[in-house]
């Protein structure tokens, strides 16, 4: 792959994660690229306090990095967000949108503020901060690059996630979308996406269920947010690639066993 330099004309390259306060994939991404040289802006609406903790380890390690406080459902405060990034850091090179809302739910209580936050959240905040960052890297000579996490089960949606499906399915559609859009306007910015498998599964779920997830993949093993960090660092490095919708799942995806 091509140096930091080569790829967007700094050594330091932008990078902002939504979704990245609490120790969840959108951290391991943050880690990841603040470990390879790269500003980061570090964003969480509720995890805010966690952001700043990072934040403060990373500047006691001589890393450059900032916290940033949004509600992504905002139309304003989404492209606020992306504003007062380029204020601070002068410009934005990376773009990944880790940020969203998930609950289980069954299908007879589900109604349409449940879907409505999952779709304002997930999809809709996903949309704005793509459009605005963007826009702005169109106007940069070197680029950018996007990256969306989806999910690998909307191929195989599981029971109880009914209002959360939906907001996820249109994460492959958004990000061709984009990678058509802004390229178009510039041809080096690369839009992708990242459809994790069990990568994290919940502490308190139970053994068996935990089981019946390892059992999904072909590699019979829990994957881990740093398999999702790597896949992130290769799209966002190899200026080749756009457009696609990469599983990170073990072969989870075409498994036979549900």
């Amino acid at each position: 792959m091509k140096t930091l330099q080569a790829l967007f004309g700094t050594t330091h390259p932008v990078a902002l994660v939504t979704g990245s306060g609490a120790k969840r994939v959108g951290h391991s991404i943050v880690m990841a690229l603040a470990e390879r040289g790269y500003a980061v802006a570090l964003h969480a609406d509720s995890s805010l306090e966690e952001a700043q903790a990072t934040v403060a380890k990373l500047t006691k390690q001589g890393k450059s990095a900032a916290a940033f406080h949004a509600n992504l459902a905002e139309e304003s405060e989404a492209y606020g967000l992306v504003d007062a990034v380029i204020q601070k850091f002068g410009r934005l090179d990376v773009l990944v949108n880790a940020a969203a809302v998930w609950s289980p739910l069954p299908l007879e209580e589900v109604r349409g503020k449940d879907l409505l936050h999952n779709f304002e959240v997930n999809t809709l905040g996903t949309f704005y901060c793509c459009q605005r960052a963007g826009l702005q890297m169109t106007k940069q000579p070197t680029g950018g690059a996007i990256v969306n996490i989806g999910d690998w089960a909307i191929a195989r949606p599981y029971l109880n996630y009914a209002a959360y499906f939906p907001s996820k399915g249109a994460i492959p559609t958004l990000t061709r979308n984009f990678a058509i859009e802004l390229s178009s306007r510039n041809p080096r910015v690369r839009v992708n996406a990242i459809l994790p498998g069990p990568v994290m599964l919940p502490e308190d779920l139970p053994e068996e269920e935990r089981q019946a997830s390892i059992n999904g993949t072909l590699v019979k093993r829990e994957g881990s947010p740093e398999h999702i960090a790597d896949a992130a660092i290769f799209l966002i490095e190899n200026d080749f690639v756009t457009g696609i919708c990469l599983p990170v799942d073990g072969g989870r995806t075409i498994c036979e066993q549900s």
